[in-house]
């Protein structure tokens, strides 16, 4: 069930405390989640510009990004919350390994 703009969260739940990586719950996506799902809808201008955002954005060394995002393909949360980048990336990937 969607939320209203600002409402607030939930007492106790792992996302409130502002913890790195913390989820939402059994039903939503955490917070690290869902801004990797929004730096994928993003497009960057040239070489190493995604691996620097990945770094000032996020925190985060690039082959953990692509860990998590890999991880994110295959949770039903994420298509649920962003399905068109989502499908995208799983057409890529099923890409890249049939190249293998």
């Amino acid at each position: 069930m969607p939320e209203a703009p600002g409402a607030p969260e939930e007492s106790g739940a792992p996302e409130a405390s502002g913890a790195p990586g913390a989820t939402g719950g059994p039903g939503r996506l955490g917070e690290r989640e869902r801004r990797v799902l929004a730096l994928e809808r993003r497009g960057f201008p040239g070489p190493g510009a995604k691996e620097r955002a990945i770094r000032e954005e996020l925190g985060l060394a690039p082959v953990r990004y692509y860990q998590l995002l890999n991880a994110l393909l295959d949770d039903p949360r994420a298509l649920a919350l962003d399905p068109v980048t989502v499908n995208r990336l799983r057409r890529v990937r099923e890409a890249r390994r049939a190249e293998r």
